[in-house]
């Protein structure tokens, strides 16, 4: 029958709770009761209110609380009546005080934990949510990749006329149709990349790199989109009006990114007839780089979120695009130990106040020193 007993109260916390709150009592009332009521024992009954509040509900703490003050004032009179001096019942009472404090105060800890705990669990949830989103979407763009190319290759094949003649008109549409998928496929590898770098963070095969070459081979292979909106890009070297070298350890790949998303940016949002500038500032500390537009600019409350992922601004800066390129624009530079920055253009004195002259995208990289190891590496 006793191991039963013991089991029980194991399997149980709350009845050994009940049963510990209960054998504190017996021992505060036989050390009360026993004793003058000039020595008040009174604030042992703090422990058993402590011991109730995290075990048993708000209702039996109060009670617990109840039942200490009740048996406190009690003892002045139990188990002899006699005459008592006001300074024994002004002790008991500020013992009774103290109790009805601490179960105050233990029932408002308890709300706390309450709250905090639902809170806790909103945000594992939120979390959960968003890992189920995110490798649904990295799922999702991975297993887009493969039609896209599949379509692609069929649209080449028939503008090759592998399946039969083509006329000059089909050929254009087929150039349009090809174009379009090709938009899509790097829309789907942007964000394909933006999870895996959230993920497992930006591997970088570094090594020492010329921004000024990457700079003048990425805007060479924009020439065509650049020719279509009638914008013109140019370069500036600072204070000289000669090519400099501009040498980093990065990764070249990833910085060409960094710059196809900033001139096609550019380009996209100049004017036509305009001139997208890219400047290139060589220093003793950072090597920097700007692409400056003629646009309409950006507004002042839109600049802080240009950076994050999926934003889309309500200007007409962002009026096309996924709004991935400027976040992994982002993870690239940041990977490379540098910064990257968007600004609106100073305008002219005679400007209006409320004009907007162009957009200013640029970053900063560490100077290369040749100190630095010359192998590839890879780093998250």
């Amino acid at each position: 029958m006793l191991p039963l007993k013991l089991t029980t109260l194991k399997s149980n916390p709350c009845l050994r709770t009940f049963w510990l709150i209960v054998g504190f009592f017996t021992v505060v009332v036989l050390l009360e009761f026993s004793s003058p009521p000039d020595y008040v024992f009174g604030y042992l009954y703090i422990g058993p209110i402590l011991l109730a509040n995290p075990r048993l509900s708000r209702v039996a703490t109060v009670q617990v609380t109840a039942c200490a003050c009740f048996l406190t004032i009690l003892n002045i009179w139990v188990p002899e009546f006699q005459a008592v001096r006001a300074s024994t019942i002004a002790s008991r009472l500020i013992a009774i005080l103290a109790m009805v404090v601490t179960g105050v105060l233990c029932d408002r800890n308890r709300v706390y934990q309450e709250v905090l705990l639902q809170q806790q669990a909103r945000l594992h949830a939120h979390q959960k949510l968003a890992s189920v989103r995110e490798d649904f979407a990295s799922t999702l763009t991975h297993d887009l990749k493969t039609p896209l190319l599949g379509a692609i290759e069929t649209l080449q094949a028939f503008q090759r006329e592998n399946f039969g003649s083509v006329v000059p008109a089909q050929k254009k549409v087929l150039a349009t149709m090809i174009k379009s998928h090709q938009t899509s496929l790097q829309i789907v590898e942007t964000l394909l990349d933006v999870y895996r770098n959230d993920i497992e963070g930006l591997k970088l095969q570094l090594a020492p790199v010329d921004l000024v070459e990457v700079a003048r081979d990425v805007a060479l292979e924009l020439t065509e989109l650049a020719s279509n909106r009638r914008v013109y890009i140019c370069f500036n070297y600072g204070e000289s009006d000669f090519r400099k070298f501009m040498w980093v350890y990065g990764d070249a790949f990833q910085l060409k990114r960094v710059f196809a998303n900033l001139l096609t940016n550019a380009i996209n949002h100049s004017p036509r007839g305009g001139k997208v500038e890219v400047v290139l500032e060589p220093g003793s500390s950072y090597q920097t780089a700007k692409v400056m537009d003629a646009g309409a600019g950006i507004r002042s409350e839109e600049l802080p979120h240009l950076f994050e992922r999926f934003y889309q601004g309500h200007s007409d800066r962002q009026a096309k695009g996924s709004g991935l390129g400027l976040y992994l624009s982002r993870q690239i530079i940041e990977a490379h130990g540098g910064i990257i920055w968007a600004e609106n253009k100073p305008l002219a004195p005679d400007a209006a106040s409320d004009a907007l002259g162009g957009a200013i995208f640029g970053f900063k990289l560490p100077v290369y020193c040749s100190e630095k190891p010359m192998q590839n590496s890879a780093y998250a």
